[in-house]
């Protein structure tokens, strides 16, 4: 059975396990060998893979901080991994490989190599087929040879495929480009459709804004724009959705399922099922241990992708990649829940320079989660910081004796101070209800400003919700979630609401996660940037009609996972659903 070896060198901690425990009890290290070893660069443990055995789970045991994991791996996976991030980091198996004509999509848990895997293709990053030199292209030739791959690779080599590729953290992108978004993107246009893209994206506002004055929103629209207008014909999206609105959502999808053709490719990183499902037409499922190793499935057909992916069991393979599946529900939650107020709110209306937003009548009641979807611009975070008490109403009444938690939707980490110390009072009360769920348990020695974006995430909803408060205000809660955490996270959600009795309202764009969590909706509608006008909280069915007329589309449950799906614009269902007037929810 093939071994790996990985030390997670941010839980390593020789002095807490007073002076390197595994290397002490290792029994391959008893028997003179030096199987487990101390780094003379960093002073962390270094594993000697070859040398390991079945006798090495003493070692993983021994260490407090879960630092080492001896994994097995399937049985069927042979091969030599793609890539590995040495000394004992992750390995990867296998690439996603694009296909003309069609757009492939990516899905799968963060830390398993997806990044790394479209890096590889991007030509960004060069793979070391598990060695300690670069693979050249030769190499990769001989270790696809005879597959999908080593086709891939030849035309690489031949220089008939160019790609383009947009990387995920588009927030560092004013780090390396100045001047404006007009100067960045006509620079970059090598195809002369700097006006047909601008105007697709929507981006004639900023054009003569600065990189680094634009939004986060606006900035990956721009870096989705910027990799178009290369001229390619392989095109790499990670992850083009963080920070967009569902509208702006679905015309990035449109536009980048326009890029297609017989000769060109488009390969998509995504954690949004409903985008994922809506633009794809191939889906490959990555899955493996976070920050051990990664596996890349076969390709399917995307609803089936997806849905094998929530089973959790890849069934041609007989191989089960999650413990459990993941459900969906067929129906909304009951319309006729008695709401017992909490927080009331009537006529609150808020002026912001140009800016400004009404809130007219509603109330949230106690063990209820209110989910609250609209259009960038259109005021949701205003309103969620007047009730977090950070903005100040110009008129309205609020009912302000309550106590309120916040997660804003920027998350900002400069300090050095441990996650355990800044989830003190969350891991005293409630280790079970958050710290395990939300897999923070082996995170509590990593600094705050070490943190990625994801764990970041996830520290900041634990300190939310950890807080002694009547009312949880949670802006933008997915994002950087891949679709595990993020139902991980709308189950903690719901627990709190329900077994500790309190209010919570979530602003998010994932609807999958808006629909898993809710109990009742706000829609926020208006013109954004100018003034925005908030409906509800109302009951599900109503709040997802409103909401999906206001973008124009219609969607469905799919039948064997009952998970949301976008119906194709005029497509019988489509019609059919607008005529009856039931948007989303069927007609009961």
């Amino acid at each position: 059975m093939p071994r790996i070896a990985i030390l997670h060198k941010d839980r390593c901690n020789p002095v807490g396990c007073g002076g390197y425990l595994c290397i002490r009890v290792c029994p391959v290290n008893m028997q003179g060998k030096q199987c487990k070893t101390i780094d003379p660069v960093d002073k962390k443990v270094k594993i000697d893979e070859k040398l390991t055995t079945s006798a090495c789970s003493i070692c993983q045991n021994a260490c407090p901080f879960g630092a080492i994991e001896m994994i097995n791996l399937p049985d069927e996976l042979t091969t030599q991994p793609v890539h590995t991030y040495p000394p004992n980091g992750l390995h990867l198996y296998d690439l996603p490989l694009p296909q003309f004509g069609k757009v492939v999509g990516i899905v799968g848990r963060n830390g398993i190599g997806k990044s790394t895997a479209i890096k590889i293709l991007a030509g960004v990053l060069k793979p070391n087929l598990g060695t300690e030199k670069e693979a050249s292209v030769e190499d990769l030739l001989k270790y696809y040879k005879g597959s999908t791959g080593q086709i891939f690779f030849e035309k690489l080599k031949k220089g008939e495929i160019k790609v383009s590729y947009k990387p995920q953290q588009v927030e560092y992108i004013p780090k390396s480009a100045k001047g404006t978004v007009k100067e960045l993107l006509r620079k970059v246009d090598e195809k002369d459709g700097f006006d047909e893209v601008v105007a697709f994206l929507e981006l004639e506002n900023v054009l003569d804004t600065n990189i680094d004055k634009i939004s986060g929103g606006e900035l990956q629209r721009v870096a989705i724009a910027a990799t178009a207008l290369k001229k390619a014909n392989v095109y790499i999206f990670d992850e083009p959705t963080s920070y967009l609105d569902i509208g702006q959502r679905l015309r990035a999808a449109r536009f980048i399922r326009s890029l297609v053709n017989d000769s060109t490719a488009v390969l998509v990183v995504e954690h949004d099922l409903v985008i994922l499902d809506f633009m794809t037409d191939i889906m490959h499922i990555m899955y493996g241990n976070e920050g051990a190793y990664g596996i890349v499935s076969q390709p399917k057909p995307s609803r089936n992708g997806i849905n094998t992916y929530l089973e959790g069991f890849i069934k041609e393979q007989k191989m089960r990649f999650r413990d459990h599946e993941i459900k969906f529900m067929t129906a909304p939650p009951s319309a006729s829940k008695k709401i017992i107020p909490l927080v009331s709110w009537k006529n609150v209306e808020k002026k912001l320079g140009k800016f400004s937003v009404k809130v007219i009548n509603g109330c949230i009641g106690n063990s209820e989660v209110v989910g609250i979807l609209g259009e960038n611009g259109t005021g949701k975070t205003t309103f969620v910081r007047i009730l977090a008490n950070e903005l100040t109403k110009d008129s309205g009444e609020l009912t302000e004796k309550v106590t309120v938690s916040y997660k804003p939707q920027y998350l900002a980490a400069e300090s050095d101070e441990t996650v355990g110390a800044y989830l003190q009072e969350a891991n005293a009360k409630y280790s079970v209800q958050l710290i395990r769920p939300l897999d923070l348990e082996h995170h509590m020695n990593k600094p705050l400003n070490k943190l990625s974006g994801g764990e970041l995430q996830r520290v900041f909803i634990a300190h939310c919700l950890g807080k002694e408060a009547d009312v949880y205000l949670l802006d933008e809660p997915s994002a950087y979630l891949d679709v595990e955490q993020r139902l991980a996270v709308a189950k903690v959600i719901k627990e709190v609401a329900t077994m500790r009795e309190k209010s919570i309202l979530v602003v998010d764009h994932d609807i999958v996660f808006i629909d898993y969590l809710s109990d009742r909706l706000m829609v926020f509608d208006g013109e954004p940037a100018i003034r925005g006008e908030a409906h509800g909280p109302i009951a599900m069915v109503e709040g997802m009609n409103m909401f999906l007329k206001l973008i124009d589309i219609t969607m469905r449950r799919d039948s064997e996972s009952y998970r949301p799906r976008i119906n194709s614009p005029d497509s019988r269902l489509d019609r059919e659903q607008k005529e009856s007037g039931h948007l989303y929810y069927n007609k009961t």
